[in-house]
């Protein structure tokens, strides 16, 4: 007889199977691993399956769902049956009691030799026009906030699936291990759905992203435990070797736990970040004119940062307009014109940093929300919309994003909505399209790119879409 030992009393399942009938439940369980093997390191850099003209994304995400028809889809009919019902046969199903037509209070030009046309409301934007491959028919599932913000992100609007950004990191690893392959700049907080928009689902947790809240300035604010006050250094070196070596021995008894991986690299990760994220972050250490160009606001910051972020080698950075869903307007669309101006100026000075410094080619910009918005007017009901009728409802059926650079195709205009901007009618891009067409532009075919969970291959796009080869360069 030996003495018990204590440790004995507290067995992981895995370690239970382990441990009982010679292991031949540790043997079953490992036939139905929700992992593929780990590999040494799970960020290194890695090929994609095939040759692919994009290296990293920047999403400019617009939360809230922006306004097509007032935006980059023109719809001269709206002038014409501005407070009359719709004609029969035109009206579609709405997510809260919608009424007559709604004209656009903003005007429509033609830019640049494209010829697209754009809202006075970005004007800047507009000096791009023959960069831009504007998407008019993306399509999405329902006009709900939460479950087309995790259709977008995640390619399924209810279970919880690896995010775009994390599908890219995983495929892709990433060029600078000392800051987080995926990050999402967001002022103000979190978005509607939380984390969960660019949560890591069953990949591993190492390929979620960071998210970093733009609206502090101060670094040791915007970062939380940045520095060590108390430790230099060296002294921290130390500590992080003790640190290593006691997980090392703990990760050993739990056969490789993914759970405690995560934890261990997210350890490491936060020591490294130390003195490159108070570098990256730090857009004072850019010249005067360049922080002219993009504008002193949350939103020029934010996307200043992500310029840094993605020399420095981050793989997939997210730029929110802020917390909440701000392009949700319901009660005046008027103030479309307000949400434009924030973002704009950055987003121009954006590309045009990005062609400067050789950048663009190699890096896909996306611009867009969750869905669109109706043509007909939001009626007010019981406390909403404080009595006017001036907004918009939510619009699923058809919808505008935009692409450029990064292999998308300049210049070009894809798709159709109805003479309303009701639905799309011509050329239809479900976001699992979408995703598709990203993945390509990346360089995976999205059938193949998969990873093993529950004993099936599951990829970002399920069992659905297809590459749109229109959209490509």
């Amino acid at each position: 007889m030996h003495k018990p030992d204590p440790e004995h009393l507290f067995l992981t399942r895995r370690e239970l199977l382990s441990r009982v009938g010679m292991g031949f439940g540790a043997l079953a369980l490992g036939g139905l691993s929700e992992t593929q093997a780990a590999t040494q390191n799970p960020m290194a850099i890695k090929p994609p399956q095939s040759f692919g003209r994009a290296k990293r994304v920047v999403h400019f995400f617009m939360n809230g769902g922006p306004s097509h028809i007032d935006t980059f889809d023109p719809k001269p009919a709206l002038e014409k049956w501005h407070g009359k019902a719709l004609p029969t046969g035109s009206f579609l199903k709405t997510e809260r009691t919608t009424g007559s037509v709604l004209k656009s209070p903003f005007k429509f030009q033609q830019h640049g030799e494209s010829g697209i046309p754009i809202s006075d409301i970005f004007p800047n934007v507009a000096k791009h026009a023959d960069d831009l491959c504007v998407i008019r028919s993306m399509k999405a599932d329902v006009p709900n906030h939460e479950p087309s913000l995790l259709l977008m992100n995640c390619g399924d609007a209810r279970l919880p699936r690896p995010s775009v950004g994390s599908w890219v990191v995983y495929g892709l690893g990433t060029e600078n291990e000392n800051l987080p392959a995926y990050i999402s700049l967001c002022p103000g907080g979190i978005p509607t759905s939380g984390a969960q928009n660019w949560q890591a689902g069953f990949l591993p947790g190492v390929f979620q992203g960071s998210h970093i809240d733009t609206k502090h300035r101060e670094i040791e604010k915007l970062i939380a435990n940045i520095r060590n006050p108390r430790w230099s250094h060296e002294q921290q070196s130390q500590q992080m070797d003790l640190l290593k070596k006691l997980n090392a021995a703990h990760l050993e008894r739990r056969e490789a736990d993914r759970d405690l991986e995560t934890r261990i690299q997210s350890f490491e990760l936060a020591y490294r970040m130390q003195s490159e994220a108070t570098d990256a972050f730090d857009i004072e250490k850019e010249d005067e004119a360049t922080r002219a160009e993009y504008g002193d606001s949350d939103f020029g910051r934010q996307t200043l940062m992500a310029r840094r972020l993605i020399e420095r080698g981050v793989r997939y950075i997210q730029v929110w307009t802020g917390a909440g869903q701000p392009w949700d307007d319901h009660n005046n669309i008027d103030n479309h014109r307000k949400l434009a101006e924030k973002v704009d100026q950055p987003i121009a000075a954006f590309i045009s940093d990005l062609k400067r410094r050789g950048l663009f080619d190699e890096t896909l910009v996306i611009w867009g929300g969750e869905f669109g918005r109706t043509p007909v007017v939001e009626l007010p009901m019981a406390g909403t919309n404080n009595g006017l009728q001036n907004g918009r409802d939510h619009n699923h059926h058809g919808f505008t994003t935009w692409m450029a650079g990064g292999g998308a195709r300049p210049g070009h205009i894809h798709g159709k909505t109805d003479e309303f901007g009701f639905a799309t009618v011509e050329d239809p891009v479900h976001v699992h399209d979408f995703h598709a067409t990203i993945l390509h532009l990346l360089g995976f075919d999205h059938e193949k790119f998969t990873y093993r969970y529950a004993g099936r291959d599951f990829r970002l796009t399920d069992v659905h879409g297809h590459v749109v080869k229109d959209l490509l360069a």
